[in-house]
């Protein structure tokens, strides 16, 4: 099914529908789709005999699957769209399939454009997963600049060749080494700004959508994040207690991590608590008001999306490390969350 700039396979769905007969489906998809509603709804409406309902809670990524209460409601089958499967996860509970979003939007053009800032001639390219199908086409658009390209392999998060995640950029720093560069393909900041912050190296953005190329402004970006961080680091220092917030949404559970960052808290004679969290916001955590510090083990943009509205600071595992004087604003680097 085309819709606007997107291909998503709802064929596939019904066809699964049908064969299984499902009888109520849940849609959960990412706010950017939100719009298209209608559209999906009425094509599974006119292929299959499904009752279609609509899971409206925000959907942050593909490791945030629909509620297991859904069958509480008489959900027997999940859809997600927008998304790439995390392939090191299990299964829900509720029979799920993830259909990627796959932009039909040329990248070509804005890739061309940014061939004369490209530094060096081995380039890592990576993109996010509306973009990734590409990929190959912009390897032969280097090759015929006489570039060396080069796609990794993500950990067991990563489902496809050159993907990245907002918490996971190890398709990039598995051929670090290797390259002299990075080529990014996608939309928004918080991604190739995850990438600068993990790799060290030059990273060159493209966006298909405004076509626009970022090199200087990334790396003011980057600037401007780095020194939040370390105000954050800064007014956590005299911190006594500490809220350690777990997030209960299926592909962000590290409470191995939590555990550690507590024995770490206690041998420093600080306080601390778990504090379980499905959805995060200011508002979520305003009420703990004899909490000094929060400490985000869940999606590492919590700590930096919404930063300037936590009126308690909050930080990142390692940031937490150098707080407690582990390790120093040298050896700072971007939260991940990685396939053990």
């Amino acid at each position: 099914m085309k819709i606007a700039e997107y291909t998503i396979d709802l064929e596939r769905a019904a066809k699964i529908i049908n064969k299984k007969r499902y009888r109520r489906v849940a849609l959960q998809f990412p706010e950017g789709l939100k719009n298209y509603l209608p559209s999906f709804v009425a094509f599974l409406q006119k292929h299959t005999d499904a009752s279609i309902i609509i899971a409206a809670d925000p959907c942050f990524g593909a490791c945030d699957f629909a509620h297991q209460e859904l069958q509480n409601v008489g959900v027997d089958f999940v859809i997600q769209l927008g998304h790439e499967p995390i392939p090191s996860l299990q299964k829900s509970a509720i029979p799920s399939l993830f259909l990627t979003a796959q932009a039909t939007v040329d990248v070509l053009p804005v890739v061309q454009k940014a061939l004369p800032l490209l530094q060096g001639k081995k380039i890592g390219i990576v993109a996010t997963t509306q973009h990734v199908h590409y990929i190959s086409a912009v390897e032969q658009l280097l090759k015929d600049h006489s570039f060396e390209p080069m796609s990794g392999r993500g950990d067991k998060r990563i489902a496809v060749n050159g993907q990245i995640l907002g918490c996971n950029f190890s398709a990039a720093t598995s051929i670090l080494k290797n390259v002299d560069s990075f080529l990014f393909i996608g939309s928004g900041t918080f991604h190739p700004l995850g990438l600068v912050l993990a790799v060290k190296k030059p990273v060159i953005a493209v966006d298909p959508y405004t076509k626009e190329v970022k090199t200087k402004e990334l790396e003011e970006f980057k600037d401007m994040v780095l020194r939040q961080r370390y105000g954050a680091i800064a007014r956590s220092k005299d911190a006594q207690v500490f809220g350690i917030l777990v997030g209960l949404k299926k592909g962000q559970q590290r409470i191995e991590l939590a555990d550690k960052l507590q024995q770490m808290l206690t041998e420093n004679h600080k306080q601390s608590y778990l504090i379980a969290l499905d959805t995060f916001s200011p508002t979520h955590v305003q009420s703990f008001t004899t909490i000094d510090c929060f400490v985000s083990t869940a999606c590492p943009r919590i700590a930096i999306d919404e930063y300037l509205q936590y009126k308690t600071p909050i930080i990142t595992p390692i940031e937490l490390e150098i707080v407690l004087g582990i390790k120093t604003w040298d050896d700072y680097s971007f939260d991940q969350i990685l396939s053990e």
